[in-house]
């Protein structure tokens, strides 16, 4: 296959009736879930102070574990659900239910209740947490084996790229004249649009439509995490995309701050970062396709490991401060070591969607149909939990210990390292496609 075939075959995707429908109803989804979620954190740090009994940053990290709290609770039984109905049909269901959910913003700020604004928060996350398992199962229902590749690459790209336009966007509608109306208008118009989106995903069987539904969510969390670690190759793989969501919730969370205390740069140097790593997510994954041939290659996710290690150290030591006033971008750029941490962010980001995407590809390809939501859903709920650690780690670290961002930064890419090392011990797999992933490259380059 040439070069030009590769690039036709990953894009063309997008206009393909098995994957475009599919494709902007997870970005809606993702882009309203943080249009609403980075909206309400502005609203309650800068507009409710004066009503608030309790300080606003207890409210922001409620609010951040009110969102993640329903993958703890709901995942096995969205993995049930997903395995046991036709998947489009279910998704355009949970589509449905957005638009009820997102009337009710309108509601909260009409009353000015606090209280079923982060009630509606916390529907959102079950919303997600519905949606995943049939996301990533999907895929490979649709997509031929070799296509696996592009197209989680392009989900992921979506994804990042939801979340941070999802982020400028409520941070910028709940700051207007009219915020309140605006951001209710808003996040009700796109649940819409989610949902017409939806209605264009083909159809995918059931993997298993005799699945007899249970219930309890403790019990059923066990019962699922049990069908994630039935392949033990499978169960690393699954600890290596929460170790990718537990340093992306870190950076993601520290960066504004980050840039504020440490960079001394005012709102337009934060934006610049944010989008500097949402971006190399998105240009790291796009690559992948290239990089690994088409074949889904745990070696890639190896490259991406050096490369997340390389550049993780650097970013503790790329950039230091002259100034104690707030540098405009321009300014910032100005300055001598702006471009390193600049180029640090993308580059971290770009290795880690080399590292991300080939883990959820093979857990698609090698988990057996019939349970391949529940697994996914077993990778939710350990998602979940590392990214309620990393919050913790941060909260601890910075807060009580009351440490330096940069410092907390560096302890994250030493953890990585050995958490990376640990995994690449007990599954030598990945070190083993890595060998055979370079002999490829440079036999494909001596052609």
């Amino acid at each position: 296959m040439n070069h030009t075939e590769k690039k036709v075959s990953q894009w063309s995707l997008l206009i393909s009736s098995r994957f475009t429908g599919f494709f902007w109803t997870q970005f809606f989804t993702a882009y309203n879930d943080n249009v609403y979620k980075n909206a309400l954190i502005i609203y309650v740090s800068f507009y409710c102070v004066d009503k608030l009994y309790v300080n606003p940053n207890m409210l922001i990290n409620l609010g951040a574990g009110l969102f993640i709290l329903p993958f703890f609770l709901f995942s096995a039984s969205s993995g049930q659900l997903s395995d046991k109905y036709e998947k489009s049909g279910l998704i355009q269901k949970i589509k449905q239910v957005e638009i009820y959910i997102m009337s009710l913003v309108c509601i909260g700020f009409l009353i000015d209740s606090l209280t079923l604004l982060y009630f509606v928060l916390f529907l959102t996350g079950a919303q997600s947490t519905f949606f995943s398992p049939a996301k990533y199962s999907i895929i490979p229902q649709h997509l031929k084996e070799e296509e696996l590749i592009g197209g989680n690459a392009l989900v992921e790209m979506g994804t990042f790229a939801a979340i941070l336009l999802g982020t400028m966007t409520g941070g910028i509608l709940i700051q207007t004249n009219y915020g309140k109306t605006a951001l209710s208008i808003a996040v009700f118009f796109f649940a819409c649009i989610g949902w017409l989106t939806s209605r264009f995903i083909p159809k995918a069987p059931p993997a298993d439509p005799g699945l007899k539904f249970q219930w309890n969510p403790l019990k059923q969390t066990l019962h699922t995490i049990r069908f994630a670690k039935k392949d033990p190759t499978i169960w690393r793989c699954i600890w290596g995309i929460s170790w990718f969501w537990f340093l992306g919730g870190a950076f993601l969370t520290q960066i504004p701050n980050y840039t504020r205390t440490c960079l001394m740069g005012d709102e337009s140097v934060a934006t610049l970062c944010l989008t500097m790593f949402s971006m190399g997510i998105g240009v790291g994954s796009l690559l992948c396709e290239k990089l690994s041939n088409h074949r889904v290659d745990l070696g890639l996710t190896t490259f991406g490991v050096l490369g997340l290690c390389l550049f993780g150290t650097d970013i503790p030591f790329a950039y230091t401060a002259n100034s104690e006033q707030m540098m405009s971008l321009l300014t910032f750029i100005q300055t001598d070591g702006s471009y390193r941490i600049i180029l640090d962010l993308f580059m971290y980001s770009v290795f880690g969607g080399f590292y991300i995407v080939p883990l959820y590809a093979y857990i698609q390809q090698n988990t057996p149909f019939e349970i391949r939501s529940r697994v996914i859903a077993g990778t939710n709920i350990i998602n979940a939990m590392l990214m309620v650690a990393s919050s913790v780690l941060g909260m601890v670290y910075l807060g009580i210990f009351e440490q330096t961002i940069p410092s907390f930064f560096l302890l994250l890419s030493v953890i990585s390292v050995v958490f990376f090392s640990f995994l690449f011990f007990i599954e030598p797999l990945f070190v083993h496609s890595f060998y055979h992933w370079i002999m490829r490259k440079k036999r494909q380059d001596m052609h």
